[in-house]
């Protein structure tokens, strides 16, 4: 996490990337904190484009397989809160225009950009998430495959294949990167649907990987919003995962 991104000197940057190179190891997503780009304020989306546009510049110094870029929300208590407005044509709009002054710097610095989605975010589902991505028409812009983020009901949890397929074939050749979770039902009411450890939940983790290793084979695939002590569980859920599916961890 870049934190405020104008903020970081590019000399620290490039020294982590080197440190870490020593040994073997590439920082895999770069992620900062920026205001809503869908911002109905002009000057506070401004200020949102401005950073992001910086957090690609340090994603480049980092050397980072790519940087994440979240659309954020009308809602002002947060980027992952609801609000209807977040699925407005006007909303979308305002985010294309944005994306498109980030992407010009991404497609400068060499950089690549994983958009982060979810149902309840101006980027609510596979076909909103390609129709911006043609919009934007930038090569830098493509979509990181957190699936679980396009769980919104019971009925998608229940048969995950089948949202599995709707977002492979609408956003399959615009995939940059994985995140792997799962999702279980609490049982409390009435309708709560959780993040768990990969291995715990309903998510077909199988099909995921078999169509991830299918679409992006080199990319990668990080288990995210645990803490330390969950990690090796997850990892074990994720390797039990991949056997199934017939697929081989492959390392830098």
């Amino acid at each position: 996490m870049l934190g405020q991104p104008d903020q970081v000197e590019p000399a620290a940057l490039e020294q982590a990337r080197a440190v870490l190179a020593e040994e073997g190891v590439r920082v895999c997503q770069s992620n900062a904190r920026y205001p809503a780009l869908v911002h109905p304020d002009p000057v506070t989306r401004a200020e949102g484009v401005r950073l992001a546009q910086a957090a690609c510049r340090a994603a480049a110094r980092l050397d980072a397989a790519y940087q994440l870029i979240r659309p954020g929300s009308l809602n002002p208590t947060g980027d992952w809160r609801p609000h209807r407005d977040n699925h407005t044509t006007e909303t979308r709009d305002r985010l294309v225009e944005s994306l498109r002054q980030v992407c010009r710097v991404a497609d400068d610095e060499g950089v690549t950009i994983g958009l982060e989605c979810h149902v309840i975010s101006p980027l609510d589902s596979p076909r909103r998430v390609r129709e911006v991505i043609e919009g934007v028409g930038s090569k830098s812009l493509k979509y990181n495959a957190d699936a679980v983020n396009f769980v919104g009901s019971f009925s998608d949890a229940y048969d995950t294949p089948r949202v599995l397929e709707g977002i492979f074939s609408e956003l399959g050749s615009h995939v940059v990167s994985a995140h792997v979770k799962d999702v279980c039902l609490g049982e409390r009411l009435v309708v709560h649907i959780d993040e768990c450890v990969p291995g715990e939940g309903i998510f077909d983790l199988v099909t995921f990987m078999r169509l991830y290793e299918q679409h992006n084979p080199d990319g990668y695939a990080i288990i995210e919003h645990l803490p330390d002590a969950k990690i090796p569980q997850a990892k074990a859920g994720v390797d039990a995962a991949l056997e199934r599916a017939g697929i081989a961890w492959r390392m830098e």
